[in-house]
């Protein structure tokens, strides 16, 4: 999960996923958007492959890059257990705010 993290704490990566939501980008296209150089945007795109977020496929001398699912189920899956606690708190949170309304 550190990795999982750690790759999209970068604004840039963090970026490059949004960007990626919507379909395949070559290294250029995302540069472009971005407004980064292709060495820097081929970097963030190194870092978000190694971390399982994206794959690569070559066609000639372009690299089109899109989005796998996997890693974002395994985050959802680890979100789960903060949201279970979190809907534990509000639903507490409720009980207490109708006894006070009970109680007025």
């Amino acid at each position: 999960m550190k990795t999982t993290l750690n790759a999209l704490a970068e604004p840039n990566r963090l970026h490059i996923i949004e960007l990626l939501r919507d379909g395949p980008l070559t290294v250029g296209e995302i540069a472009d958007r971005l407004g980064l150089n292709q060495p820097q945007a081929s970097k963030h795109l190194r870092v978000l492959s190694n971390a399982g977020f994206v794959e690569v496929n070559a066609i000639a001398n372009r690299r089109i890059y899109k989005l796998r699912a996997e890693p974002f189920k395994e985050l959802d899956s680890w979100l789960e257990s903060y949201r279970n606690i979190w809907n534990e708190r509000f639903d507490r949170l409720d009980d207490y705010l109708q006894d006070l309304q009970r109680k007025d």
